[in-house]
């Protein structure tokens, strides 16, 4: 990750590798019941996948040469690890949508690849885990959190994750202390949680990785606009898997992994201590 488009990185075969590792032990699961998958949906959607990409071939006219770097670009996602990061990029975006039809609560969007399980446990109110001199803007993210029916959600967690003032996520990349900025917090006896934090910062995607070389080879922006993650769980209520974003943010509405949505937005004010700002979210938890 780099907060500018010329800055030389080097991380991008470290993130790939860590996010292999959580996708391959399936530590994300926890979005879906498991269990095995039906032959006759196998065939439905692979089927279409491949069908588009042969539609592809034949309406683009691709060449052999064309073809061919398309192989070796596949090796190289291969090799670098960077398909979690591909995938959540570029296709994700599109699961959420599907599973968002048959949701209530809160608005989620999608999960990206660089959550880590078992970070810093805290009670609320929290202040993540950074290093001494953490730069950036300090930040108070609070609310509520409530089922459907506005009944409190007593004890309910708060994972939440986000960049340092310089775009590095800890744990992908080398800059940031194994933890930095990561945390499950544990909302009080009315489901209110205060998390204190900074503000984070927008970012590219590795440049170095061929997700980026492809990104930056279309045209396209690799930018993601500064945003929070968060995962919102209680017993008994499905998990809310979302970000909060920033208004003003020069990279909303062209975010590269389509995840910034208009109800994902904060506008932080300034609380008078310093430079320090407030936001006020509340999330609102379907039962399962």
């Amino acid at each position: 990750m780099t907060t500018t488009e010329d800055q030389s990185v080097s991380d991008a075969v470290t993130a790939g590798s860590h996010a292999t590792d959580i996708a391959r032990s399936g530590a994300a699961t926890f979005r879906t019941g498991g269990g095995q998958a039906d032959p006759a949906r196998v065939s439905a959607v692979v089927g279409a996948a491949l069908e588009g990409i042969r539609a592809a071939i034949r309406e683009q006219k691709v060449t052999y040469e064309e073809f061919d770097a398309f192989k070796r670009w596949l090796i190289s996602v291969s090799d670098t690890g960077e398909w979690p990061l591909f995938l959540d990029v570029y296709l994700e975006f599109e699961v959420e949508k599907v599973a968002a039809e048959t949701q209530d609560g809160s608005v989620g969007t999608i999960l990206g690849p660089f959550w880590l399980d078992g970070q810093a446990q805290l009670d609320s109110p929290a202040t993540l885990p950074m290093r001494d001199d953490e730069p950036g803007t300090p930040m108070i993210l609070a609310g509520q959190v409530t089922s459907t029916d506005g009944t409190p959600l007593a004890g309910a967690k708060v994972d939440i994750w986000h960049t340092d003032e310089e775009g590095w996520y800890s744990g992908f990349a080398s800059k940031p202390p194994a933890g930095n900025l990561r945390g499950v917090v544990t909302a009080d006896d009315q489901g209110r949680y205060e998390i204190h934090t900074r503000k984070p910062a927008p970012y590219t995607i590795p440049l170095d990785g061929p997700t980026g070389q492809m990104t930056l080879a279309a045209g396209w922006s690799p930018w993601r606009p500064a945003h929070i993650h968060l995962l919102v769980t209680a017993p008994g209520h499905r998990t809310l898997t979302t970000q909060l974003f920033f208004t003003g943010d020069p990279y909303l509405g062209n975010d590269v992994a389509s995840a910034d949505k208009p109800e994902l937005t904060l506008d932080p004010q300034p609380t008078g201590n310093g430079d320090e700002i407030r936001s006020d979210r509340d999330f609102v938890l379907a039962p399962e």
